[in-house]
């Protein structure tokens, strides 16, 4: 018996000095990890009231905790028991130090010409070292979490043995021992396994912890330290949830304010975000459309084509002018909006939606329109008082050339110049209002278009040698022919080519291409004159439009812009890419004769 009892003494000494081990070794490392843990999470909050423009407050919070958190890593210094632990400190005293310096810099980052860089800085920078000093601490709170867990296996494993070596000795004793012993085990090691629950349930972001331990020893103050520091983490999580309502009703509300139309939908086509002002564009609510399907509340198969593309490729879609024009037939009166769409992704270039932006141009397409009119109008009435003046100045020169001294017939023959251009001018007016109403009369039929490139060079050839101009083509075998009217594309052809010649000096090269790009023949004027500056080549074909050189080469500002319509107006496209000092191609297209659809007949 008495054998029976020093064995249960001694098993039961050793099973005391387990968990007195398991308190005494790991507890203060814990609670210094956790309370790290909690003053850098402070700091990064206080980083952030700084990027929201609260210097003082997030400066004074930031040193604060700073203060906190280096007397929590001095206290888990001077505790250091476990193999790795120490190495595990100095990657977080030497992390702190990387971040504490990378806090200084955003503050002057603030200070610069710049502030904006600072929230990048922050995201690239300061984000990463916070979150790697969040992980070491995290790290070593469950390296003493795993040893405390191996110290209450430690304990239990004597605790069997004791209850083993009294079993073999005596049944009775063994009994009384066993009891004993798992009264006390239970007693020691059910606290400790609750804690280790309630620690996990705190790292997995359940921070609802409730612990049953109501002793006045340190097992009762490390599980009082758990419940304050789950309540501490539970507001401080709530305070960034609710930022992040308030960042949401912020950005609600912006969208709501704008006059513009916007539309916001996620990467499966699903609205998520409706203003006022696009919501009656197309007859709707916000409450009615938001979460719902593009194409279920907006009964239009080309946008949503696009939106669609946008969303699978990350990609804006090129669309022409045209293309990017919304007509809505059932306002009264018509209303035209502009659109465009632009997609959303992250930094990691990973796609969360798109936005589509409409702009009211109602107005705009009206006041075109009554220019066009007023062009059109303008220019037949100016027809014929032209003729008029210069049959005048024909006569004049033919019946008083004798009568006249040298200075009038120059003045004369400068008139006649002036009106001649004048007529010019009015006839590329008319041509262009015909165009761009569709009542030019066009003989379209399949046409060789290698032919109108060579008669087109043919036109011009001896020109190019006056001045000393290079002109030269490539021309492959076996294009098909294309659709069109021979003299409309002849016009083009010779205006792109008059314009290389008006602009290429001597000893310069103009070179006609001719290609097969799918369905479509695709012609390419280059030369290597001056190019055009970056700022006229979106503007290039528009009407009246002239690039401001050193010399004046002369020209109406009409020729592109006639280009661009009878291009267009065969159902190909045009446009020109050019780099300033280093030449310009102007290039356009024309479906061939097997996958052309142009039927239309144009009216005079």
């Amino acid at each position: 018996m008495v054998t029976v009892c020093a064995l249960a003494v001694v098993s039961l000494h050793r099973l005391g000095q387990a968990s007195q081990a398991i308190l005494q070794e790991n507890y203060r490392s814990i609670l210094a990890a956790q309370n790290m843990i909690e003053a850098i999470e402070r700091q990064d909050s206080a980083t952030l009231l700084l990027l929201l423009g609260h210097n003082s407050e997030g400066q004074k919070q930031f040193q604060e905790y700073e203060v906190e958190f280096l007397k929590w890593l001095g206290r888990a210094h001077d505790n250091i028991t476990i193999a790795g632990e120490g190495q595990l400190v100095k990657t977080i005293e030497a992390k702190y130090q990387d971040y504490l310096t990378a806090f200084s810099q955003l503050r002057e980052w603030r200070l610069t010409p710049a502030p904006n860089l600072s929230t990048d800085y922050y995201r690239q920078t300061m984000q990463p070292q916070f979150q790697a000093v969040r992980e070491r601490c995290i790290e070593l709170r469950r390296l003493n979490q795993q040893i405390m867990e191996a110290a209450s296996i430690r304990a239990e494993s004597v605790s069997t043995r004791a209850i083993g070596s009294m079993l073999l000795t005596s049944t009775a004793a063994v009994g009384s021992g066993l009891a004993f012993s798992l009264l006390l085990s239970t007693f020691l090691v059910r606290p400790l396994r609750e804690m280790s629950r309630a620690s996990d349930r705190i790292a997995e972001g359940d921070y609802d912890v409730v612990l049953s331990i109501r002793s006045n020893d340190e097992l009762g103050n490390l599980a009082s330290k758990i419940v304050t520091m789950s309540r501490k983490l539970q507001e401080f999580h709530q305070l960034n949830v609710g930022k992040l309502m308030a960042e949401k009703q912020r950005s609600e509300a912006i969208i709501s304010s704008i006059a513009d139309g916007i539309i916001v939908v996620d990467a499966h086509s699903q609205i998520i975000a409706i203003n006022p002002s696009a919501a009656r564009i197309f007859h709707t609510s916000p409450q009615l459309a938001q979460g719902r399907s593009f194409v279920d509340v907006f009964d239009h198969q080309e946008l949503y084509e696009s939106i669609t593309i946008t969303a699978q490729t990350g990609e804006t879609p090129y669309l022409s002018e045209e293309q990017s024009i919304l007509s809505m037939s059932d306002d009264n009166p018509r209303q035209y909006y502009k659109f465009s769409i632009t997609p959303v992704k992250t930094e990691d270039d990973q796609m969360l939606g798109v936005v589509l932006l409409l702009q009211n141009v109602t107005q705009l397409k009206e006041l075109e329109q009554l220019k066009t009119q007023f062009v059109m109008t303008a220019s037949h009435e100016l027809r014929t008082p032209l003729t008029g003046i210069s049959m005048s100045i024909e006569l004049l020169m033919e019946s008083a050339q004798e009568k006249l001294s040298p200075t009038q017939q120059e003045l004369l023959k400068a008139a006649q110049e002036d009106v001649q251009r004048l007529r010019m001018l009015v006839n590329d007016l008319l041509d262009l209002g015909k165009i761009e109403s569709g009542r030019m009369e066009m003989d379209v039929d399949a046409v060789s278009l290698g032919g109108l490139l060579e008669k087109a060079i043919a036109l011009f050839s001896r020109q190019a040698q006056e001045k000393g101009v290079k002109l030269t083509s490539s021309l492959p075998e076996n294009v098909p022919d294309v659709r069109a009217d021979a003299n409309k594309i002849i016009w083009v052809l010779t205006n792109l080519i008059a314009n290389a010649l008006r602009y290429t000096d001597t000893g310069g090269h103009i070179h006609l291409t001719l290609r097969r790009l799918g369905d479509y023949a695709c012609v390419l004027v280059t030369d290597d004159g001056p190019g055009i500056p970056l700022d006229y080549q979106p503007r290039i074909f528009d009407k009246f439009v002239q690039v401001q050189t050193p010399r004046d080469v002369g020209g109406s500002g009409l020729g592109l812009a006639i280009c661009k319509e009878i291009v267009k107006a065969h159902g190909g496209t045009i446009w020109v890419d050019s780099t300033p000092g280093n030449g310009s191609t102007f290039t356009f297209t024309l479906p061939v004769v097997a996958a052309s659809a142009i039927t239309r007949t144009y009216e005079t």
